[in-house]
């Protein structure tokens, strides 16, 4: 009698990396949950040893056969305390670690950077300290420490990362010289504000100004030449600046003398100085002359010079009485630390000339900046004007909305004053020194911004009433803070002005009804966000701005391509290069398409489309409220 011959050896084989792959995805879950305990997380974040790792823990990824996890993505989640060692650390598949924007502190656990398949690291804007881990892996492409608290020297193993793209280390206490950096594919880098010494490697002078500055004993281009620093020196060697002896001091310093007042010195000196007492003979004359001749002189009127800076004239029109000019009128929770005088001893630099007139930088004799808008085509009273003000004040209240901070209003003259935000905006952001030292906006940070603006314009909408449309929504009028939130500026001029903003087509925010009919409607403001997402998404530029090549009509340049279902095509390749979520970014290009719809009535409300985008960044969200909605229905 014969017995069946079955094959036992592969079986064994089969069935012990069947046992190796849930081991190895056991061990990572295990260690997440080490990391969750030890560290101090909102409710929000849902790990449980009762649920699937790969398919419901927040912000964790893994590969295509759920047999590892890849990623770890937690930005802005609320994290705090020190990350445990054998936690992260232990996760020896890792490629994605996101834990930027959070409250972790302390010294970073050596484990975590010499994961070996370690290859994006985004840490940024938290409060650790201590030193960099000398041991990180070669895979590293992005290595973002900046906005922290380390010290000591930048690791020498750093210099051969064959792969590293971007190293962002700013805003941190690094000391010690620059490594010689042999790196074939660094694109992206920021060392400033440390304490740097010695000068700029030959390896990386080729980045901007602003990679390299607030560090106050670094020098070399693209910084201040190494006068003081001996050439024999190397980057590599530890003494920077030469003590000079009292003798040598002297000499030097003679020297220096003799070199400073040369003959060829002299004369420039010379020449110089003719040149400009006759351009302030020249100014006082024009100056007397206007004051003589005009009558319609205004605040904030000066003369440009091709940088943008201007003088702020102190004449005032005809209309302003005498008694009128210190009535700047502060509102509430604003001191009343300046007056109208002091504006206009102010130095101004021109921001921006928009559809509602000219923006300052306005810099106070305090050292104080405020940004000052004249306001341009007024047709509201006093009375109208004072009023509309007053809901912009209280609007101003909101996070996502630039506050208010005082008014003028005189019959030539309508101020507007708020506070400078040095962010800049998000156009800036956007579409600003694309190229080697940019640093580009990755995919949490615009996530946060467009929900900080939806958040507003749907802040803006509730208030009700024709008067509570922004009607001007584009990024230049979006501002980012610091934290990267977004602040909508431009707040209840639009019922103000004597016409709309621009009605050019070329204006790729305005809705098509805007255009022809200039029926502002809260719908039209849900075209402009719709606008700003795409903006968001691909990186390109709107029609509207002259001089910037990426420049298309957004809508119809992303519907074609959506249509010909090239969607990959669509994205920003800074986005793509990065840490991104493409799960996420092309329900965000749905959002943004169906705001952007031709018919007014197809687009959603500005507040479901708040909705949405909570969901999409909290998934979790989606069957929480689902779920109240089924508990909140009543039984007949």
């Amino acid at each position: 009698m014969k017995f069946f011959q079955f094959p036992i050896f592969p079986f064994i084989i089969l069935l012990s990396f069947i046992l190796v792959v849930a081991a190895d995805l056991n061990s990572d879950k295990q260690a997440l949950l080490d990391f969750s305990s030890n560290v101090p997380h909102p409710p929000r974040l849902n790990w449980s040893a009762t649920t699937p790792i790969c398919t419901s823990w927040t912000g964790v990824i893994c590969n295509a056969n759920q047999t590892r996890v890849i990623g770890v993505h937690l930005p802005g989640i609320g994290l705090k305390g020190l990350i445990p060692s054998k936690t992260i650390g232990k996760l020896d598949a890792l490629i994605t670690l996101s834990l930027h924007s959070n409250g972790l502190r302390g010294n970073l656990p050596s484990d975590i950077f010499s994961i070996p398949s370690l290859q994006y690291v985004h840490l940024q804007h938290n409060n650790f300290s201590g030193l960099i881990p000398s041991f990180v892996s070669p895979k590293l492409v992005v290595f973002d420490v900046s906005f922290n608290n380390f010290s000591g020297s930048i690791p020498p193993t750093f210099q051969n990362l064959r792969r590293l793209t971007w190293l962002y280390l700013q805003k941190n206490s690094l000391s010690g010289v620059i490594p010689e950096f042999n790196l074939p594919m660094l694109k992206f880098l920021n060392l400033s504000y440390n304490n740097l010494n010695g000068s700029v490697p030959d390896s990386i002078k080729q980045f901007p100004y602003t990679s390299f500055v607030g560090n106050s004993l670094l020098c070399g281009p693209p910084l201040n030449h190494c006068s003081a620093i001996s050439p024999s020196l190397s980057p590599s060697s530890s003494p920077v600046y030469q003590p000079l002896s009292p003798e040598t001091n002297q000499n030097q310093k003679a020297t220096a003398s003799k070199e400073r007042f040369g003959i060829a010195t002299i004369l420039a000196l010379v020449i110089g100085g003719c040149a400009f007492l006759s351009l302030l003979v020249l100014f006082i004359s024009v100056c007397c002359l206007k004051r003589k001749n005009s009558e319609t002189s205004g605040i904030l009127k000066g003369k440009t010079s091709c940088a943008g800076k201007t003088e702020v004239s102190k004449s005032f029109g005809s209309g302003v009485q005498a008694a009128e000019k210190n009535k700047l009128f502060f509102f509430e929770g604003f001191t009343n630390s300046f007056d109208l005088e002091d504006l206009l001893k102010a130095s101004a630099e021109v921001l921006g000339k928009g559809s509602y007139g000219t923006t300052y930088k306005a810099t106070l004799e305090d050292g104080t900046a405020v940004v000052v808008k004249r306001l341009r085509e007024v047709v509201a009273g006093k009375k109208e004007f004072e009023q509309q003000m007053e809901l912009v004040g209280r609007i101003g209240r909101h996070p996502n909305v630039v506050p208010l901070r005082a008014y003028y209003y005189s019959k030539d003259e309508k101020l507007v004053v708020y506070n400078y935000m040095p962010g800049g905006s998000l156009f800036s952001l956007l579409h600003g020194n694309r190229g080697i030292g940019r640093t580009p906006l990755d995919w949490d940070s615009r996530m946060k911004i467009a929900f900080g603006l939806a958040k507003g314009i749907a802040f803006i909408h509730s208030q009700g009433g024709p008067k509570f449309t922004h009607g001007n929504i584009k990024s230049t009028n979006l501002l980012i803070t610091q934290e990267l939130d977004g602040c909508i500026t431009d707040v209840g001029l639009t019922p103000l002005m004597n016409t709309p903003p621009t009605m050019s087509r070329a204006n790729n925010y305005l809705a098509p009804e805007v255009i022809e009919s200039r029926k502002i409607t809260p719908k039209s403001d849900v075209y402009s966000f719709g606008v700003i997402l795409l903006e968001l998404l691909t990186g390109k530029t709107p029609l509207g701005y002259a001089g910037y090549e990426d420049m298309v009509d957004l809508p119809r340049w992303v519907r074609s391509v959506v249509r010909e279902e090239w969607t990959a095509e669509v994205f920003d390749v800074e986005l793509l290069r990065g840490n991104y979520v493409e799960e996420e970014m092309v329900q965000m290009l749905q959002i943004a398409l169906a705001c952007v719809a031709k018919v007014a009535e197809n687009r959603p409300r500005i507040d479901e489309a708040v909705r949405t985008i909570e969901e999409i960044r909290q998934p979790e969200l989606r069957n929480r409220t689902s779920s109240d909605s089924e508990s909140n229905v009543q039984t007949p």
